[in-house]
């Protein structure tokens, strides 16, 4: 028999040892930031105080009953999902520099759950730079889907989209001719103002009359009188609850009763809160459906999962950010084991599902996973959908 001495295994275990080193090295400088055999780490900021603060807490809400729900039952491919959440107070400034504490202290894989059109605007410079992917923005803007930038997944319908719709149905079913627009004085307002633009050129129609606040106010007098005298039919309004809840009250002390509409991003809950009775008849376009609606079995387990976490209220917003996080989850799922950004973006963009009766997909063309929008009006302080 030929036997080895024990200098040859010595040598051999030596080899094996250092291979083992290599590969666990080169793995190790392979993995993306935020990405651990146990974890993966996502970075939020978002308005938890100040004037949009419902907005920021109900989207971090919705989400984290999700991922704690999905943490609770053992992670996905054995990895936990992990929050680091930062307030920026709808403040773009705030949010660059939390994005990049979030990039360059806390490494974290993806950023999740941003609120606003300003905030997300004032960030994409260092997405790209980065090559960071954003996920779920609370926001409709068009910037964030047309032209594709391969780094941005937009969960909710566009502005475009909320703006044909109200424009449809004001034309359609109530034959209104003249209307205006009151709108936050930034790029939120603007790419809202795009897609109504877009929507009434459509018609050969021109907004009747404009009125602009400022972000975070609720100086509302001058754009309140540039709208009022031309005393349009119907004022889509562009703004944060307690703005448009200004806005209306003022109106109405001012018998002036245009049909006031609303997109999603106002916060519906936090509105009609606001306004109390003088909300009633209010339009906001959503892109989710009614949060009340049990018959989508999605919308069931929303409610459990949210009672289960000893929240006992329900709304749009928070709604949106527990299907951002389902649709998260999903990719990862998809994604397997060997998670990097790479192999996150090219699960996301073959993403075809339907959940709880709800159909969320991605192509490498096409990073929006839903496009509905539901119109609803306030009625007895809910917001009812309207058939």
């Amino acid at each position: 028999m030929n036997r080895r001495s024990p200098s040859v295994y010595a040598t051999l275990s030596l080899y094996v040892w250092a291979a083992g080193i290599v590969f666990l090295f080169a793995h190790q400088a392979a993995a993306d930031p935020g990405v651990t055999a146990n974890e993966v780490v996502l970075g939020m900021s978002n308005a938890l105080s100040g004037s949009a603060s419902a907005l920021g807490k109900g989207v971090k809400t919705g989400a984290m009953v999700y991922f704690n729900k999905v943490n609770a039952a053992g992670g996905i491919n054995g990895r936990k999902i992990k929050v680091i959440s930062y307030d920026d107070k709808y403040e773009p400034k705030a949010t660059v520099a939390n994005t990049e504490k979030l990039i360059n202290e806390d490494k974290v894989f993806v950023l999740f759950g941003y609120v606003g059109t300003p905030t997300s605007k004032a960030i994409i410079p260092l997405i790209n730079k980065k090559r960071i992917i954003f996920f779920g923005p609370f926001t409709g803007a068009e910037f964030l889907r047309n032209p594709i930038n391969k780094l941005i997944f937009n969960v909710r319908g566009s502005y475009f989209d909320e703006a044909e719709a109200q424009v449809e149905y004001l034309t359609r079913a109530r034959g209104v001719k003249k209307i205006g627009l009151f709108m936050q004085k930034d790029s939120y307002g603007l790419a809202v103002k795009g897609g109504i633009v877009k929507a009434l050129n459509k018609r050969d129609m021109t907004i009747a009359a404009e009125g602009l606040y400022e972000r975070n106010t609720e100086d509302i007098n001058a754009g309140f009188a540039d709208i009022k005298k031309e005393n349009p039919e119907a004022v889509s309004m562009v703004g944060t609850y307690k703005a448009m809840a200004a806005f209306i009250r003022k109106a109405r002390s001012e018998q002036f009763n245009p049909i006031f509409l609303n997109v999603s991003f106002v916060g519906t809950a936090a509105l009609i809160k606001e306004l109390g009775a003088g909300g009633e008849g209010v339009i906001i376009s959503q892109v989710m459906p009614s949060p009340q609606d049990a018959s989508l079995s999605m919308i069931k387990q929303y409610r459990r999962d949210m009672k289960e976490a000893g929240h006992s209220e329900f709304d749009y917003t928070d709604l949106e950010g527990y299907a951002d996080a389902i649709v998260f989850v999903e990719i990862l799922k998809k994604a397997g084991k060997n998670l990097t950004r790479e192999s996150f973006t090219k699960a996301a963009e073959g993403l075809d599902v339907t959940i709880g009766g709800m159909k969320f997909g991605y192509a490498p063309k096409n990073h929006q996973a839903l496009k509905e929008v539901y119109m609803t009006r306030v009625s007895g302080s809910k917001a009812v959908p309207m058939n």
